[in-house]
């Protein structure tokens, strides 16, 4: 079993920054693929980047540049670093863990971006 914690959301004024963490419990984090993913109000849930235990990273192609995605395999942490955020970044953030077998999600952590 696995959990998944997020952290770090809250309100931020528009072209502010944001850091989003994720703690993983269990002992699968470091073989695993982490994402992040969200999900705006009346909108899909969708990916907003995503890191393979390999090392490479895959971004929304309309976030690329803004967020970094990075992750601590010693302290199984995923982060996602936002910045220059938008009215339009607000959503609810999940956090997701991926391997054969094994798919989890957070409860979600809440980024408004608002003046």
């Amino acid at each position: 079993q696995v959990q998944l914690v997020e952290s770090g959301g809250g309100l931020v004024q528009p072209g502010g920054s944001l850091r989003l963490s994720c703690a993983a419990s269990g002992s699968i984090f470091s073989i695993a693929t982490m994402g992040w993913y969200r999900q705006a109000p009346g909108k899909e849930r969708e990916l907003v980047a995503d890191s393979t235990s390999f090392g490479s990273t895959n971004y929304a192609d309309s976030l690329k540049g803004r967020f970094t995605i990075s992750r601590d395999n010693a302290k199984n942490t995923v982060y996602l670093q936002m910045t220059s955020l938008k009215p339009e970044d607000t959503a609810v953030y999940y956090c997701r863990l991926i391997y054969p077998g094994w798919d989890y999600w957070g409860k979600g952590t809440l980024v408004t971006v608002s003046s």
